[in-house]
């Protein structure tokens, strides 16, 4: 009988390992036409364009199989001013760039608190004397709003959205804002299938798509996007809300002006004062990092944050800063007076992006420097290039060129793990933002201080490629004053 419950007790033991085990293989989510067999990369532009009342969208097809091997989905948005982008969620967790422009942004969690009161009185905070500022007036009869945390968001922010997040965003600038996003399909929280799906509160889209580039007079597909109201019984809108059936027939309208509008008054949102807002946010980082670095907590790393609160959602999403800006040199993680600068905005930066495998690069190039020859060990990178050009290589697993191009503004491209890739920037320089499917990413230079071939005996490296002690000394010392960013050699031959 013992050894029948011992038997039991290991065939449970095996399969829970293995339950276990198959769940971390199973959030790859790549199928046979997925499994990063590329032959070759390309750099592309959006290959179709949306138009809206208030904006555009331009999205990359997602039929690229480069984007099918990261699994992901890309769109750039184009929001004009006084525009509204409709409340929506995804199926997915995404990282947004703001390339240009400014704006506010909401993004809702369930059960945290409604924080924003637009009958709070200047000062009344206490601590700092915080001040608030109103966008707009209250109503004739001066009734109050409550909301949840809104945003100001500007050019070089990093913005994480995870997934099932109601957001929206306002054009209250004088620009056009312009919005690059890059979603994880690919990612555990997703558990549909391998494409974007977008669920939108309000808005209806029934026209054509436009192909970008040089069929942009060509229509493709027709659209029919409507949001999730309109299929519901009207009946059971009204009593779900307790109002008037005229007020739930609203919320199903359609009007076909896209899920851009243009605002037809000025916008009533209670936003902190911009200066405020990031001291705020520098605080509640500080504070972060100093809960994390406290011994004996148990469990991940601020998973387990000991606010004043017994909700456990308050004690992380509800509170946790969701923007990092990746334009600040004085914030580079590395930095090169004859190369560049790069800013990491990784789990440790930004603690949300722990729960969305999610992480960014932002980079500079001066005229003519290089990015060290190196490979990602986990995660794929998505590069989008923001201004400048650069000779960018790409090597496969048998040493097949992949790519090989001069990358310029606007265009995007796949670098997937472990494939090695070098890119040497323009007379112009080069900028890029990139995606990474990897909270904490890692990657190993081959040349540099911190390299592969600075690693490596002497002994190694001569008998490897049958050269000189000399020779090698040179591959191992030659730049030993530098990683990642290297400034141009006296010896600058052009990428061939």
């Amino acid at each position: 009988m013992a050894r029948s419950r011992l038997a039991f007790l290991a065939a449970t033991l095996c399969l829970l390992a293995h339950a276990a085990f198959g769940k971390g293989y199973a959030t790859t989510g790549l199928s046979e036409a997925q499994q990063c067999r590329l032959q070759r990369i390309r750099a592309t532009q959006p290959d179709e364009r949306l138009e809206f009342e208030g904006g555009v969208a331009e999205v990359w097809s997602e039929d690229d199989e480069q984007f099918q091997c990261a699994g992901v989905a890309a769109i750039r948005n184009v929001l004009r001013p006084n525009a509204l982008f409709l409340p929506e969620f995804t199926n997915a967790p995404r990282l947004v760039f703001i390339e240009q422009g400014r704006g506010l942004l909401g993004i809702t969690y369930p059960g945290c608190a409604e924080t924003y009161h637009s009958d709070r009185s200047s000062g009344s905070s206490g601590g700092r004397g915080r001040r608030w500022q109103e966008e707009g007036q209250q109503g004739e009869q001066g009734s109050g709003d409550q909301h949840q945390k809104v945003h100001r968001i500007r050019q070089g922010d990093i913005i994480a959205i995870p997934e099932g997040t109601v957001h929206w965003c306002h054009n209250d600038g004088d620009e056009e804002l312009i919005a690059v996003s890059v979603i994880d399909l690919n990612n555990e929280g997703n558990q549909l299938d391998q494409r974007l799906r977008s669920f939108f509160l309000a808005g209806s889209f029934s026209g054509q798509g436009r192909q970008q580039g040089q069929q942009s007079r060509r229509q493709s597909g027709r659209y029919n996007f409507q949001n999730i109201f309109q299929a519901f019984d009207t009946g059971l809108i009204a009593e779900s809300f307790n109002v008037p059936a005229e007020i739930a027939q609203r919320l199903q309208q359609q009007n076909d002006r896209g899920f851009m509008i243009n605002v037809r008054e000025r916008m009533r949102v209670i936003v902190p004062e911009e200066d405020d807002e990031e001291y705020d946010e520098y605080e509640e980082q500080q504070e972060g990092m100093r809960r994390q670095s406290r011994p004996g907590r148990p469990g991940r790393p601020g998973r387990h944050w000991p606010l004043n609160s017994q909700n456990g959602l308050e004690e992380t999403f509800c509170t946790m800063k969701i923007k990092q800006n990746v334009d600040f040199r004085r914030e580079a993680d590395f930095f090169s007076r004859q190369a560049g600068r790069v800013n990491i905005v990784n789990m440790h930066k930004l603690p949300i992006l722990r729960y969305m495998d999610m992480s960014a690069e932002r980079g500079r190039l001066l005229p003519n420097a290089l990015y060290s020859p190196h490979w990602s060990m986990t995660d794929h990178r998505i590069v989008y290039v923001t201004q400048g050009d650069a000779q960018v290589q790409i090597v496969g697993q048998n040493g097949q060129n992949v790519f090989d191009e001069q990358v310029s503004e606007g265009s995007m491209f796949v670098i997937p793990q472990f494939f090695t890739s070098a890119a040497r920037a323009g007379d112009s320089g080069f900028e890029w933002i990139t995606f990474k499917t990897s909270s904490q990413p890692m990657k190993s230079p081959l040349a540099g201080y911190t390299s592969v071939f600075r690693a490596l005996p002497i002994q190694v490296i001569t008998n490897s490629f049958q050269m000189s002690p000399r020779d090698a000394q040179e591959l191992k010392y030659n730049r030993e004053h530098q990683t990642f960013l290297l400034s141009p050699s006296r010896r600058n031959l052009p990428m061939s």
